[in-house]
Parts: C-alpha cells; sequence; structure tokens
C-alpha cells in the first residue's frame, strides 16, 4: 500500500466514522475515534457484504459499506456498553 492509499483509506474511514456518528445521533468518538471506527468499520462493511455477495469497485461504493460497517459496530458498542 502507497502513501496515497493510505491516505485515501484513512480519509474513507474519517468521513464513514463521522457520517456513522450523525446516523447513531452523536456516539462519534471525536476525529480519532471516527477515524478508528470507520476504517474498523470498513473492514466489517468488507466482510458483510461480502458474506452477502456484494462488491463495490467505486469511492462512493467504499463509503456506502464503510458507513454501514461503521454503524453497524457503534450499534454493537452501544450494546456492549449497556451491559
Amino acid at each position: 500500500m502507497d502513501i496515497i492509499s493510505l491516505i485515501i483509506f484513512l480519509a474513507v474511514g474519517a468521513l464513514a466514522g463521522w457520517l456513522a456518528g450523525i446516523i447513531m445521533k452523536g456516539r462519534g468518538f471525536g476525529a480519532i475515534g471516527n477515524i478508528v471506527v470507520g476504517v474498523v468499520g470498513a473492514v466489517l462493511g468488507g466482510y458483510v457484504f461480502g458474506f452477502l455477495g456484494i462488491t463495490t469497485g467505486s469511492l462512493l461504493g467504499s463509503i456506502v459499506m464503510a458507513t454501514i460497517g461503521a454503524v453497524i459496530l457503534l450499534f454493537l458498542i452501544s450494546l456492549v456498553k449497556k451491559i
């Protein structure tokens, strides 16, 4: 992975984490936390979409997939916090 790919990956993660924080009504974790949630959400979204047989080839598709994964991750975190 070259530096440009890493920057794009982190930017998509940050955007996905920020969008997931908005969707989940303020459950974001700040700038660095949103990047982490977005990157982990992108991996989770990749597994979920791959399991369903859905692939994305565009940047917009990657952002949607990462956002859905980040929303799932934030939901799971909120469930764990309730226990």
